[in-house]
């Protein structure tokens, strides 16, 4: 298999992901910020991971931009993130719709998987933009289920990451 995971993390769960499908694929990494797009011409398989920040994948416009010299690869494409997996709705609807035109769905498998959040670590901007959204989404007289989510959200701390979660994607990329 010639193969490539790419990644971008900011706090280090995307690379963890990352390296455990490298690993189990027995294939290369490598960060987003050192791979130019015409270096993923000598690769069959493509996977590329990012947190995720606003409904937008950290980087994939590192794929998204060169769709079409790479539209004849196999393209996958995993996110990491707070919002539960069982939040298809949400994911599929605003994550995949904002990161991705409707004829790129056709050639890229997408997945996500749970990241971790500590508090502790997040940057003065992520713990401000956290503060705020809970502020706002709080103060709201009857919220959705998913702002009544956000605001639980906003107060986790801990690694959700899990390595059993790759097992599908793995088994993709091997069909």
């Amino acid at each position: 298999m010639n193969a490539i995971v790419i990644y971008k993390t900011k706090y280090a769960s995307t690379k963890a992901y990352a390296e455990w499908i490298a690993e189990d694929l027995g294939c290369e990494i490598a960060e987003a910020g050192r791979v130019k797009a015409n270096e993923l011409q000598q690769y069959d398989t493509i996977i590329y991971g990012g947190g995720l920040y606003a409904e937008v994948i950290n980087g994939v416009n590192l794929i998204t931009k060169n769709f079409d010299m790479l539209s004849d690869k196999k393209l996958v494409v995993f996110s990491t993130g707070l919002t539960p997996p069982e939040c298809r709705d949400y994911y599929d609807k605003l994550v995949v719709e904002k990161n991705f035109k409707p004829h790129m769905l056709e050639k890229i498998k997408i997945f996500h998987f749970p990241g971790k959040m500590i508090l502790d670590e997040l940057s003065l901007p992520h713990r401000a933009a956290l503060k705020t959204l809970k502020k706002i989404m709080s103060a709201k007289e009857n919220p959705t289920d998913m702002e009544k989510l956000l605001i639980t959200l906003c107060d986790a701390d801990g690694d959700f990451s899990d390595r059993k979660l790759t097992d599908a994607l793995v088994a993709y990329v091997k069909e």
